[in-house]
């Protein structure tokens, strides 16, 4: 009898905490609405109501997907062809560090969306 108990937790106490850990580790995606800002070429960040995110530093960092797609009516530029428009991305983050992880979804958005929202400081303003 001992040894079966054994046996089982054997197998079953390794495969709970690997399940454990796998959940924790697997963040569902969540959309987040604000400002999109790509000052210059490789950086990007997501300004919305819970704060900064980071989407891309240049030669550092990237997150997975692809970035919101902007008519010329939603974006305001800046430097260039670079610069800021609204947007909500269907992604995931982690909120330690700050970092949008993976894009799954992008959608640009009319910029007055974001300028009437008051928790959103349009950037450059």
């Amino acid at each position: 009898m001992h040894t079966l108990k054994a046996a089982l937790l054997m197998v079953c106490v390794p495969w709970m905490l690997v399940s454990a850990c796998y959940a924790a580790s697997a963040a569902k995606p969540k959309t987040r609405c604000g400002w999109f800002d790509n000052p210059s070429p490789g950086n990007a960040w997501l300004h919305d109501r819970d704060g900064e995110w980071t989407i891309a530093i240049q030669g550092d960092y990237e997150a997975q997907g692809d970035w919101p797609q902007f008519k010329d009516s939603q974006w305001v530029p800046v430097n260039g062809m670079h610069g800021h428009g609204c947007a909500c991305l269907k992604a995931v983050v982690d909120k330690n560090a700050g970092q949008i992880l993976r894009i799954i979804t992008a959608n640009a958005r009319p910029l007055s969306a974001c300028r009437r929202d008051p928790a959103l400081r349009e950037p450059w303003a």
